[in-house]
């Protein structure tokens, strides 16, 4: 018999807590990405178009990264646990990628650079190699964090749907915290070794960010590590040999495919429904600051001084309304266990998605209305672009702050309904979720493929790329509503 010893030495909520905790620093560093790496890439030279294809990074490094390390630590028999040490080591190699990202303007500079010509190619170079580690790093994280509340929480669906609810609030504690960070101007003060003559105030500020993620991921991943204890595991002889004659020649693959073939129909719904879920939520993630400075507040980072000026400002506008979009994410996510006993988990990820969609939507009014109200000074004879009215702004910030309602159903439900319909696939909880991660990727790669060609085709804005998203999400929303299943969690409610 298999001496399956996954459970840590507790199954509290305490030990919940704790590992859901580590999101907050996995997303400190990922909401710096989200407000200000876009606005940054530009700086360093690199076109609006083009910017787009530099995200695909994160998904390419996700389909392979999290199937890979779901497999293997599915089958970890290291004396600290089966998930911890990639936990570890990917809180080791966040480190290495915020050197390369933070330093990428100085190391190219360093290498050749000149300080006045873009692109900066050899700063382009080692940002995007950092990019890629830190992706890779966050994947390494999130998946086994995932695997192990439900390592923690067994059979116990509701257990499983709060886990995941109470990381999603921790996701939003780490995106205030990281979008409030990335909203201060002058965060370089802190650290005022960080402004050089490659690297300005604004990568200075983003530099000293990201030192302050690192601290913040290293603390809450010690501390969890440290008080969540996992057992070994030991896995049955017999069963191991079975598989080592019927396995392919190349293991994770051959286990991916198998995993694949044996998947229920709940299942396969469930990623075709996350798929559409993530091709309305990822133009809006790629570009939401970028929308804020260019459409709202008419900047541009490669006008003249007014709309260099604008553009600044609206990014760090932009940081705010992340902030707010995360408030109520994390609010929301306190109710996610209560709201789904009532209405049920279906029928509440259909409703939101639909949310998402009329947000989504509501970008093209705010810009009409931005570009409609532009206003400009004259000073000493000079005509100044001045920023949007107090309307525009807060129909502006009222659609971030709306979006925090379905992102709160994003983070968590559909992780929570992998763990609930893959039970009986007979696949560990590790590769499962990472085949869900899977068809959160391949609409990134879609998304980041077209969006810039097609924001380009239709004047070179953010609206194109918005509107089919809003589209993805309607979509979305009735495959929820009409196609899944219910899950086994609402029925035991019910009864």
């Amino acid at each position: 018999m298999e001496k399956d010893y996954t459970q840590p030495q507790s199954n509290s909520i305490k030990n919940i807590v704790l590992v859901a905790s580590i999101g907050c620093g996995v997303q400190f560093g990922w909401a710096l990405q989200l407000s200000l790496l876009t606005p940054y890439v530009q700086l360093l030279g690199v076109p609006h178009a083009l910017a787009a294809l530099i995200w695909l990074c994160g998904p390419l490094s996700g389909m392979l990264v999290q199937p890979t390390v779901g497999y293997y630590s599915d089958r970890c028999t290291s004396r600290f646990g089966r998930r911890s040490p990639f936990i570890a080591f990917g809180a080791i190699l966040v480190i290495i990628a915020i050197i390369l990202i933070g330093f990428a303007a100085d190391i190219g500079h360093s290498a050749g650079d000149s300080l006045t010509q873009t692109p900066k190619s050899r700063a382009v170079a080692v940002f995007v190699t950092g990019f890629w580690v830190l992706d890779v790093a966050n994947n390494m994280i999130q998946g086994p964090c995932r695997a192990l509340f439900a390592d923690i929480c067994g059979s116990d669906h509701r257990r499983t749907r709060l886990a995941n609810a109470l990381f999603s609030f921790f996701l939003a504690v780490g995106n205030v915290l990281g979008y409030t960070a990335g909203a201060y101007p002058a965060m370089y003060r802190l650290l005022p070794f960080t402004r050089t003559d490659a690297c300005d105030f604004f990568c200075a500020n983003l530099k000293t960010c990201f030192f302050i993620s690192v601290v913040l991921l290293l603390s809450l991943t010690t501390i969890a590590l440290t008080c969540v204890r996992e057992k070994q595991w030991f896995p049955d002889p017999e069963a191991s040999e079975a598989h080592s004659q019927d396995k392919n020649s190349v293991p994770f693959f051959g286990e991916l495919i198998s995993a694949l073939k044996n998947m229920k129909k709940p299942m396969w719904i469930l990623l075709l429904v996350t798929c559409f879920n993530w091709l309305a939520w990822f133009p809006f993630l790629l570009y939401d600051t970028d929308w804020m400075a260019r459409e709202v507040y008419g900047g541009n980072p490669d006008g003249n001084g007014d709309e260099r000026r604008l553009y600044d400002h609206g990014v760090r506008v932009g940081a705010l309304g992340l902030m707010l979009l995360s408030v109520v994410l994390g609010l929301m996510s306190l109710c996610i266990e209560g709201v789904s006993r009532i209405i049920g988990v279906k029928k509440l990820w259909g409703a939101v998605n639909f949310i998402l969609a009329i947000c989504l939507g509501m970008t093209v009014l705010v810009t009409k209305e931005a570009e409609s109200s532009r206003r400009y000074a004259t000073i000493g004879g000079e005509t100044h672009l001045l920023p949007p009215p107090k309307d525009v702004r807060v129909g502006a910030l009222a659609i971030f702050a709306a979006l925090g309602i379905p992102q709160a159903i994003t983070f968590s439900i559909p992780t929570a309904l992998a763990s609930m319909f893959s039970s009986t696939s007979g696949v560990g909880q590790g590769l499962s979720l990472g085949v869900l991660n899977i068809s959160v990727c391949i609409p990134q790669i879609i998304m980041s493929v077209v969006s810039g060609p097609l924001d380009k085709a239709f004047g070179g804005g953010n609206l194109p790329a918005f509107v089919a998203g809003a589209i993805a999400a309607a979509v979305s929303g009735l495959l929820a509503l009409t196609l899944l299943p219910t899950p086994p969690s609402d029925v035991s409610t019910k009864n």
